[in-house]
């Protein structure tokens, strides 16, 4: 996002905070009234284009929203949603990308209420590796013919009873309202966001061998250190690598693997 939509979003994430602060409010059904408005907004294309008109008083806007959305969701969603279209936005879409983040991000606080956080920040960069190695699994869910129940059944079947149920809320809602994207990059946003409820950077760590856990305490803090910021390890094992660590934070990949050595005198050599 640019410009005001990220001013306008950074007002939101402030907002929602303050607002599960409070732990009499339940979280992961504010999660899920997000998740409807998200929706909503998504398929009619006209109604966000009116909320987030700038010709238009922000007031005028969110009496509007409250009027469409009371008695259809929570108070506390309510209030969220109305306090987003008084803002301004630079595109209708960016308020839907916006109202949907906060809908994760209610369901991540229910989950680091829970004391789960961990687990599902795990779970999900676990399910995405799943999916990268099995094609038959990743072509039923992106399957454009096949229906939104029927992925979300298929989900409920993989992950019911074995996953946190933050995670399986999350990952359903990817698979079946995709928005346009990539189930890995869903995915990756989601871990991103889950390592955000902590100031935290997600760090994919692939090794030939499984680490220890001193080697995964020192390797954390070594990153920690680096980058100024706490750091959560996604942890991967790939025998290919032949050796040593590879280790990608965002876009910046730092390779010390035997694989990686060897490619690099092979592309001397030739070159």
């Amino acid at each position: 996002m640019n410009g005001a939509s990220r001013e306008a979003l950074a007002a939101a994430r402030e907002r929602l905070d303050a607002l599960t602060d409070n732990t009499s409010v339940d979280a992961a059904r504010l999660a899920e009234e997000l998740a409807a408005v998200t929706a909503l907004l998504d398929r009619e294309v006209s109604l966000r284009r009116v909320l987030t008109d700038p010709a238009q008083a922000g007031e005028a806007k969110a009496e509007l929203a409250g009027r469409l959305l009371t008695g259809q969701v929570g108070g506390e969603a309510v209030d969220l949603v109305s306090g987003m279209v008084r803002s301004r936005w630079s595109a209708s879409r960016d308020l839907v990308d916006a109202v949907e983040e906060l809908a994760n991000t209610a369901d991540l606080t229910a989950a680091q209420r829970a004391g789960a956080l961990d687990g599902v920040e795990d779970e999900l960069f676990r399910f995405g590796r799943v999916v990268q190695s099995s094609t038959e699994l990743r072509a039923a869910l992106t399957d454009r013919a096949a229906t939104a129940s029927a992925k979300g059944e298929l989900l409920r079947s993989l992950l019911g009873g074995k996953a946190d149920p933050a995670t399986e809320r999350l990952v359903v809602r990817l698979v079946t309202a995709p928005r346009g994207r990539s189930l890995e990059t869903g995915l990756e946003s989601l871990s991103k966001l889950a390592a955000a409820r902590r100031d935290r950077m997600v760090a994919v760590v692939t090794t030939a061998v499984p680490l220890s856990e001193t080697q995964k305490q020192r390797l954390g803090a070594a990153l920690a250190k680096l980058y100024d910021r706490q750091m959560h390890l996604n942890l991967d094992v790939d025998p290919e690598v032949l050796g040593g660590i590879s280790v990608r934070v965002g876009d910046e990949e730092i390779n010390g693997t035997i694989a990686e050595r060897l490619d690099e005198a092979a592309r001397r050599m030739a070159g």
